[in-house]
Order: C-alpha cells, then structure tokens, then sequence
C-alpha cells in the first residue's frame, strides 16, 4: 500500500485514538538515524503462501497453518512460541514492546526483523535500534515514510505483517494465532484489535482474496 492510499486511514487511527502525529513523526525521524536499506528481496513471497502469525491463545492449536506455509511473519511474541513449536519464522514484526532480546538475537545472526517506530515507544526505539544489526533491521512508521524508514500499510503487528506479506508478493495469505474475539482482552487492546479486524478487510478486498480468520464476521465490520 502507497502511503497516499494510508493516510487517509491513518488520520482516522490518529483520530479515534487521540494519538499524536507529531510524537509520531519525532520517532520516526529518529529511528531514521539508525536505520539502513533493507532489499525486500529478502522477503520474497512471489507464488508464496505465506502464514501471518498473531501472538493469540489459538497459536499452538493451529501451528499447523505455520507450518506448512513457504513463509512466516509473526508478529512479537508469536515468533518465540513458533520457534519453540519447530518453525522457521522468516519475519519478526514488532515495535519492541515485548520481547525486544528476541529481535537482537534475530538480527544479529543475520534473520530480518522489521521494527516499527511510533510515538509512544521513542524510549525502546532509543535502546534497542542502536543495538540490532542495521542491515537486518526493516524500520517501518506509521507515518509517511522517510529515508530508509518504511511504510506498507498496517497499524498493529498482525496486520503490519499481512501488509508487508502483501507487498513481498504473497500468492496467499493464512492467519494463525488470530483470536479476535479474544475475553482476555479488553480496553485499548480491544480497540486495536477492532482496527486490525477493519484493516485485513480491506486488504482482502484490495487483493481479491477472502480470508478464512474473517470468516463469519464480515457483516459486522466497519468497512474502510
């Protein structure tokens, strides 16, 4: 996604959260600082399908989905209970708040992870970017993109993931690890995941897919 086409929809995230886009900006410039080209080539899904792994409770029960996908990208914590499961994850999507060891480990033995930049993790950025490994480090923003800092589309890690799936020629996409109706979660997460909902609709429409995970909830979305 072409961030002419984002924006729109991020000024509707900024809006419903409260966020602020020059707090967001401010990270990103100064992520820029430490980051560094990344060759998407890398992250080659042409004629892929490629499993986009949510850190949800029905991870474990459905790591089949992983498993016999040609690629992974997981979002944060996902990534660590794949590995434990005996799958590669080829993309670790995160903005750090989690398991930011898991991610210096990654990219120091040479896997990419994609670092995402926003107003409220400055202090993680300022830690933690200076440490990974720049040239396996993909930093992305949810504000318009900046030097070597990218933006495919996408608001939490899931659908950040499915977005740069997308991007990276994904013939198909799966969703492992999706509980979007999740008890446990409630408040902003609740509200994220709301978003995340809203935004794999449209890129299932955008790409002329349907996506098994939104099955028998698309009459009560709110389409963007």
């Amino acid at each position: 996604m072409e961030f002419t086409d984002w924006e729109p929809i991020y000024e509707a995230i900024l809006a419903d959260f409260g966020f602020d886009r020059g707090a967001d900006e401010a990270v990103r410039d100064r992520a820029a600082t430490f980051a560094e080209p990344v060759d998407l080539d890398r992250l080659d899904c042409a004629g892929a399908t490629v499993a986009v792994a949510g850190a949800g409770p029905s991870l474990e029960a459905e790591v089949a989905l992983a498993r016999e996908a040609d690629r992974v990208f997981a979002a944060s914590t996902a990534t660590d209970r794949l590995v434990a499961e005996g799958v590669a994850v080829d993309a670790m999507v995160t903005d750090l708040d989690k398991n930011p060891e898991t991610g210096l480990e990654r990219t120091e033995r040479g896997a990419v992870v994609v670092a995402h930049a926003h107003g409220d993790n400055g202090e993680l950025i300022e830690e933690w970017l200076p440490r990974y490994e720049a040239a396996n480090t993909l930093v992305t923003t949810q504000a318009a993109p900046v030097d070597a800092v990218a933006n495919y589309g996408g608001f939490t890690d899931g659908d950040r993931a499915a977005f740069l799936a997308d991007r990276c020629g994904a013939e198909r996409l799966v969703f492992p690890g999706w509980d979007l109706d999740d008890p446990d979660v409630g408040g902003m997460k609740a509200r994220k995941l709301d978003w995340a909902e809203r935004l794999l609709h449209l890129l299932e429409r955008r790409r002329g897919e349907r996506f098994a995970v939104l099955d028998g909830r698309r009459g009560g979305i709110d389409p963007l």
